[in-house]
């Protein structure tokens, strides 16, 4: 089912899926988590994912992702056919173009909000200096000036998130994928990040693809794309930037991410 592209489409989508199957053999029973999912997203949109447990959404982000590969169907990423490549060749495109947040942070407990920033830094092998500067750079676009020595003990879940995002942001890539990022948060936190997401999509371009079971978190994404049973099955236009406005309005100014 192919389903029009969102509002947002450019020229070039930075993903590009086409007919897309995902099989998998369970001893001997066979499991079609997709089953044959085509559309498109464009650069600068902040769409939505959502759908029940077993719905597809979740291979198909890890497709999206370059974490797994399609049984058949294409899969273009910022133009490049990522089908077919090999383990190593997925690997260094989600280096160079993806930016992963997840709901449960993944920080190196033992490690600086700084040096959890740097680490796609370092498989990039960037030489010290730089990698500081970039990191805090990242840092500040989150808001988490000064706290680049903190451990993820000295910081509130919400800050640890913004921590994850800034690990994300901090290589430049083309697409940013969450998977329930508020999930773990309170839900005045949870509004906080969300804002954040929002503001690194308009004024910055970002484009993200963003997992969650929240209609009130849906409302700052400009479309949602519903998955059931391996297929899409909607894709739709969301609410407008007011409300996400009247969202944030449940907020004392002071909470408000600016």
């Amino acid at each position: 089912m192919t389903l029009a592209p969102g509002a947002g489409a450019r020229e070039r989508p930075i993903i590009q899926v086409s007919d897309l199957v995902k099989t998998y053999v369970m001893g001997e029973n066979e499991v079609r988590a997709l089953r044959g999912v085509s559309l498109e997203i464009g650069r600068g949109e902040f769409v939505a994912v959502r759908g029940p447990s077993g719905s597809g959404k979740s291979t198909f982000m890890n497709i999206a992702g370059c974490l797994d590969r399609p049984t058949t169907g294409s899969y273009r990423l910022n133009g490049t056919d990522v089908s077919t490549l090999t383990r190593d060749q997925l690997a260094a495109i989600r280096n160079r173009e993806i930016g992963f947040v997840f709901q449960g942070f993944n920080l190196l407990p033992r490690t600086t909000a700084l040096e959890n920033v740097e680490v796609p830094l370092i498989y990039r092998k960037m030489p010290r200096g730089e990698r500081d500067a970039v990191a805090l750079d990242a840092l500040a676009r989150v808001g988490l000036s000064g706290r680049q020595t903190h451990y993820p003990t000295q910081l509130s879940g919400g800050q640890q998130q913004r921590v994850a995002i800034a690990r994300a942001l901090v290589t430049k890539p083309s697409l940013i994928l969450a998977d329930e990022p508020t999930g773990n948060l309170d839900s005045r936190t949870a509004l906080e990040i969300m804002a954040l997401f929002q503001r690194l999509n308009r004024e910055e371009g970002l484009t993200i693809v963003l997992v969650t079971h929240e209609p009130d978190i849906a409302v700052f994404m400009s479309r949602t794309l519903v998955f059931k049973d391996g297929h899409l099955t909607a894709d739709l236009a969301n609410g407008t930037p007011a409300d996400a406005a009247r969202a944030l309005s449940e907020l004392p100014p002071e909470e408000v991410f600016a």
